[in-house]
């Protein structure tokens, strides 16, 4: 098996790399998905963020108001410490259940947006860094996924540096282009991989 660490800053582009990765037949653990999971209706890990945070963090079905949760949390880091010392242990189980169910021979893509951040890079055996410009990835916050100019910025503020990524990885995949660019990086870092 080898254990591999992707990441990148918000906005990057890891779900398309992790989206061709697994169209070639990679195992995906991923953190963002898992992160969401952990804290559906009726989990401990909602229930102990609504005792930390108040109801007020509930939409009226009763999940996560996840829009108003990141208000809050990304504005204060220490909110954001609190949030993430929930929701980090409840993701680092699952992704080794995960991780152990993928057969002897499989290239496990551990998708991991704060790796840097958390430190995480030794728990790999290669870490894979998605690099876009930050005006990049600014660009499509706003433009793709309809954040306000400050709340991109305050996203990305919130974490590791593009410099402090790049200082962690073993390979880079240049994600600064158009999409055509990117799958012919991904492709080949895969078969790197893969012969491991």
């Amino acid at each position: 098996m080898v254990k591999v660490g992707l990441t990148g800053g918000i906005g990057a582009g890891k779900s398309e790399v992790s989206r061709l990765l697994a169209s070639y037949g990679a195992v995906i653990v991923d953190a963002d998905k898992i992160a969401r999971e952990v804290v559906e209706p009726g989990t401990p890990g909602l229930a102990a963020v609504v005792e930390e945070f108040g109801e007020d963090v509930l939409a009226p079905d009763g999940t996560l108001d996840r829009p108003k949760l990141g208000a809050i949390v990304f504005s204060d880091p220490e909110k954001l410490k609190a949030l993430n010392a929930i929701v980090h242990p409840l993701v680092g189980a699952r992704s080794a259940e995960l991780e152990a169910s993928a057969g002897p021979h499989a290239v496990v893509i551990h998708d991991v947006p704060l790796l840097t951040e958390n430190g995480l890079a030794p728990l790999y055996d290669k870490v894979v860094v998605i690099d876009a410009a930050p005006q990049t990835q600014l660009d499509r916050l706003v433009r793709l996924r309809g954040m306000s100019e400050d709340e991109a910025k305050s996203r990305m503020a919130a974490q590791a540096t593009r410099e402090q990524r790049l200082a962690v990885a073993d390979l880079v995949i240049d994600n600064d282009g158009p999409l055509e660019a990117l799958e012919p990086q991904v492709r080949e870092m895969w078969e790197r991989l893969r012969d491991a």
